[in-house]
């Protein structure tokens, strides 16, 4: 599968402002792709499921695995330039950072499923983080999630573009400017 300048991620830690960015992009135009985190721990809450990040994170990535590498198979069947609510090197990264070992399968699909070599990355910003329901890691985890997906991305081959600690306004500007508008 040949790398696409078209598909776009936008990446970071937990609590960093990437959805509120990617809903706002959307507002602007652009079609965009969920992340699957948030989405999968909802429906293993709603069946009593275990592969959630708090219980089985292998099982938890196993799931965004395929949730990403479908993402991407839909982003591609669709016209036009697609914003990525994380991609399949986040699956690795995520690994990376629980400790676990990245199977040959999850290395071999994030060389494989490529994406615009510039990756939009937020940082860690405090003054936005906030726990909820379905995001139970704290600051200092979103640090280091923030760090092992900046590592995971680089060591693909990605340029990190960092996003602005600014209001999403602000933030689609940044974005827009550099991928040539919607």
């Amino acid at each position: 599968m040949p790398p696409t300048d078209r598909l776009i991620v936008v990446t970071g830690g937990p609590g960093s402002g990437k959805t509120t960015l990617i809903e706002a992009l959307a507002a602007s135009g652009l079609r965009t792709m969920p992340e699957a985190g948030r989405a999968i721990i909802r429906d293993q809450l709603a069946i009593g499921g275990n592969a959630l990040p708090w219980a089985d994170r292998a099982a938890f990535a196993e799931l965004m695995l395929g949730w990403e590498m479908r993402s991407h198979y839909e982003a591609l069947a669709g016209p036009g330039t697609v914003i990525l609510d994380r991609g399949v090197p986040d699956v690795a990264g995520y690994l990376t950072l629980c400790g676990l070992e990245v199977p040959a399968p999850v290395r071999r699909a994030a060389e494989v499923f490529r994406y615009r070599r510039q990756v939009f990355i937020a940082p860690p910003w405090r003054a936005i983080f906030a726990q909820d329901a379905e995001r139970k890691q704290d600051f200092a985890e979103a640090q280091a999630t923030f760090e092992a997906l900046a590592a995971t991305y680089v060591g693909l081959g990605y340029e990190l573009v960092h996003l602005p600690l600014a209001p999403v306004t602000e933030r689609v500007a940044f974005v827009l400017d550099r991928i040539g508008g919607p």
